[in-house]
């Protein structure tokens, strides 16, 4: 059983998926002072990352086939009417929202739903983008965004733990035209990004990228990797962290070539879903920082992550990083959950999905 629980979060899967879903209690969370914390829905089976719409409505991609559409229509700050808008379809991990349509990232293409808001009791069929890329499931789950030139951004992992490939579109991070033209691949050597974003000043992109497996607790460190161009490489498979050479592939190509990570979490925390902080709600101090979700390990001996942090940014540039909100993973080493997007509403409210509990959670700020 230990063997079978193992490979399933190498794949990213949550042993919830297969056994009873355990009670959600958020009284142990902790928080700075005066922030808070509560269920905005525990009714979207492996909530995954989420896109918001221009009515307020919330969309949530999972790796169980569905997308949900999540309304708080009386605006109590709780979710009221939760329903599946697709299903069946091929770990439709991405999703995001570009003049009133949503794109949902499965694992080989990309698909459209036409004026969703207008649709939700009755979605229209799903019109085809893209539909090149691979197939493989291994890291095949895509985050989906719009950057600031309008166009789709999403990853394409690597079918492994450790290798080289001969198809030059794996590890890597891929942008299109929202019609599916004019694919490209935008940066190269990112073992698996599951979470981007554009920092409010500069415009420029930062994204999350997890390390490889089985070099030790400790190493590599995982990475928040920050492209203010296109044509950059990160280094995967040949370096990990900016100076670690790869066991195996390390001796082709020095760390010298690539671009560094631009800030190092703990090895195997799995950051995922990240937000620069972009609302009035949250103190000053929290103005353009970036939040960001640590799925939590699987390969360490002793289990970190589990958490959400907040990367400190200074003209630009991370200068420190600090624990948010943590407790889903126990002292006793159980965990309770598994924190993996972040989401602002209108009001500047945060939201945290977790794929453990099949949930989201608000978190509010009020001294």
């Amino acid at each position: 059983m230990k063997l079978v629980s193992m490979l399933f979060l190498m794949l990213g899967f949550t042993i919830s998926a297969c056994a009873e879903k355990s009670k959600i209690d958020l009284e142990k969370i902790k928080l700075p002072p005066g922030f808070h914390i509560s269920v905005y829905t525990d009714q979207t089976p492996n909530a995954r990352t989420m896109a918001l719409g221009e009515d307020g409505t919330v969309y949530v991609g999972s790796m169980q086939g569905k997308v949900y559409a999540v309304r708080d229509i009386n605006r109590d700050g709780k979710a009221d009417w939760v329903s599946t808008l697709v299903s069946g379809l091929n770990y439709p991990n991405g999703v995001a929202v570009l003049n009133g349509d949503l794109y949902i990232a499965e694992i080989d293409r990309i698909t459209k739903l036409k004026d969703i808001a207008a649709h939700v009791n009755n979605p229209p069929k799903a019109q085809v983008i893209f539909d090149a890329f691979p197939g493989d499931q291994h890291h095949g789950w895509k985050y989906l965004r719009v950057g600031p030139d309008g166009k789709l951004y999403a990853g394409v992992g690597a079918p492994c733990n450790i290798c080289l490939s001969e198809k030059d579109i794996y590890a890597s991070l891929t942008r299109l035209d929202p019609d599916g033209k004019n694919f490209e691949i935008f940066a190269r050597g990112i073992r698996n990004t599951v979470g981007f974003d554009w920092h409010p000043q500069t415009k420029e992109l930062f994204f999350t990228d997890n390390g490889r497996d089985m070099l030790g607790d400790d190493v590599p460190p995982e990475e928040l990797n920050h492209a203010p161009k296109s044509g950059l490489h990160f280094g995967f498979p040949y370096c990990h962290g900016g100076d670690i050479p790869d066991p195996e592939f390390g001796k082709l190509r020095p760390c010298s070539e690539f671009t560094p990570p631009a800030w190092r979490f703990p090895a195997h925390v799995a950051p995922l879903g990240l937000r620069f902080y972009r609302g009035g709600q949250f103190p000053s101090a929290y103005r353009g920082q970036l939040f960001v979700a640590q799925h939590g390990s699987w390969n360490r001996s002793t289990p970190q992550g589990y958490r959400v942090v907040v990367v400190k940014f200074k003209d630009g540039k991370p200068i420190a990083d600090e624990i948010f909100a943590e407790a889903w993973l126990q002292a006793n080493g159980g965990v309770s959950g598994r924190p993996v997007d972040i989401l602002e509403l209108a009001d500047g409210s945060l939201l945290v999905s977790d794929d453990q509990q099949g949930a989201i959670y608000r978190i509010t700020y009020q001294p």
